[in-house]
């Protein structure tokens, strides 16, 4: 690996690492975190801080039994956030900035860059950026769910040579080290397949949402975006003295040689179909020679309600998903031009007001 030319990293520190024993935050373990981060600044190095932990810092103010509560849930996110940007801070000499965020702040286009504005702005002017998912406010419709994800999400909006992942294990393994003596640690990874996925599994901490197998998700968003992403123990001080040495202390993924466009990859992994458009079969064939403009002669079925704007799935009767896109006409728009029997009406149509989909706002995907 080679450390010498980042210039902007994320890291990822997870619930487990914040309030270890739910009894509010604890700096034990973050200290060698914070020296890191430090010690990075010293260097030069930008660094951007994804930090669960709220949830889990604010559980003790609440009763046992009223936890499973999903607004006492939220209240306990609302008291924790408080107590974990307290705690940061207080290891730092240098200012920080709190950005709490949703998945409706990132798959929105506008939004989304608004994010990148902020977050190089702060880092333009020496603040650390602390990032969370807003809990206290999510729902299931907008919530990224667990900020491994949102760590490579953030990782890509801000443009980052790397990417951190603090687990409680050395890296992945190729079965769980936890219950089996023999399992090996893979060291580099290539290729993010369904075997590296099948090594994953579960959770291995009842205090954060994230189990290994979100931490390959990030790290399969990373790399598209050509991100080094490491997954490293975030619970001894040597992880992070290897990183600034130049080693390897863990998992270390290899990015792509050649990386998705900052648009195209927002496409692929943050923004969120709102719906789906059926097309016939031959409008595979069409992506692949690049000629990518969608009329209503392909559509076969249109499913979901979205508007004009919304990223939309593009797939095959089969299930074959082909691409995501930015649809120009809303759900019952296109529903009533693919309908009509008179194709030339609506030929005519799409001359006047343009393509149902655009070159510049889709995404090719690969098959699945």
């Amino acid at each position: 690996m080679n450390n010498s030319k980042w210039k902007r990293i994320v890291i990822k520190v997870g619930s487990a690492l914040i309030a270890p024993h739910k009894q509010g935050c604890s700096s034990h373990y973050l200290l060698s975190i914070a020296q890191f981060i430090v010690r990075c600044r010293t260097q030069g190095i930008q660094v951007v801080l994804v930090s669960s932990g709220s949830v889990a810092a604010g559980s003790h103010l609440f009763p046992e039994h009223e936890k499973s509560n999903i607004a006492v849930k939220k209240a306990m996110a609302a008291a924790g956030q408080t107590e974990m940007m307290a705690t940061w801070d207080k290891l730092f000499d240098f200012p920080s900035a709190q950005i709490l965020l949703t998945h409706a702040d990132l798959r929105d286009r506008e939004r989304y860059v608004s994010v990148r504005e902020t977050v190089f702005s702060l880092l333009d002017h020496g603040v650390l950026p602390i990032i969370n998912e807003n809990d206290t406010v999510t729902t299931d419709k907008l919530k990224v769910g667990d900020n491994d994800n949102l760590s490579a999400m953030v990782a890509a909006a801000a443009d980052a040579d790397a990417l951190i992942i603090c687990s409680d294990v050395d890296g992945l393994y190729n079965k769980n080290p936890h219950t089996h003596d023999d399992a090996k640690l893979l060291s580099w990874v290539a290729d993010i397949d369904e075997d590296i996925y099948a090594m994953a599994g579960g959770a291995t901490s009842d205090v954060g949402t994230g189990g290994m197998k979100t931490k390959i998700q990030a790290a399969e968003k990373a790399v598209s975006h050509g991100i080094d992403t490491f997954i490293i123990n975030g619970f001894t001080e040597l992880s992070f003295n290897m990183l600034l040495d130049g080693k390897n202390p863990g998992t270390h993924f290899q990015p792509f040689e050649k990386p998705m466009k900052e648009d195209v990859h927002w496409m692929t992994h943050t923004s969120k179909a709102q719906g789906e458009v059926i097309v016939e079969d031959n409008f595979e064939i069409q992506l692949d020679q690049e000629s990518q403009q969608l009329t209503s002669d392909e559509i076969v079925a249109v499913k979901g309600d979205f508007s004009v704007g919304d990223t939309i799935l593009v797939r095959k009767g089969d299930g074959t998903k082909l691409a995501k896109a930015r649809s120009n006409y809303s759900s019952c728009l296109l529903s009533f031009i693919a309908d009509q029997d008179d194709q030339r009406f609506a030929s005519e149509f799409q001359e006047k007001t343009g393509p149902i989909i655009s070159e510049k706002n889709i995404a090719v995907l690969e098959k699945s």
